[in-house]
């Protein structure tokens, strides 16, 4: 009964970790349609604008880096 429960915690924070990935993963992905389209809304595109989808699009690169890897 005992060795069972640490299997059980560590797929749930398994689970836990793959779960804040994919929500992280679907927020950049959000992040940067919102952002692209709001820097191509008014027709041309300037430097805060190139910025701010440069940093949005490093961050979502680094978040890609973060998956969590299964230990089975």
């Amino acid at each position: 009964m005992n060795d069972q429960e640490p299997s059980e915690s560590k797929e749930f924070v398994g689970n836990l970790k793959n779960g804040i990935w994919l929500f992280g993963l679907s927020s950049w992905v959000f992040g940067i349609t919102d952002r692209s389209i709001a820097s191509f809304a008014d027709g041309y595109l300037s430097a805060l604008d190139l910025t701010q989808l440069f940093t949005a699009a490093t961050f979502f690169v680094a978040w890609l880096f973060l998956k969590p890897t299964s230990k089975a």
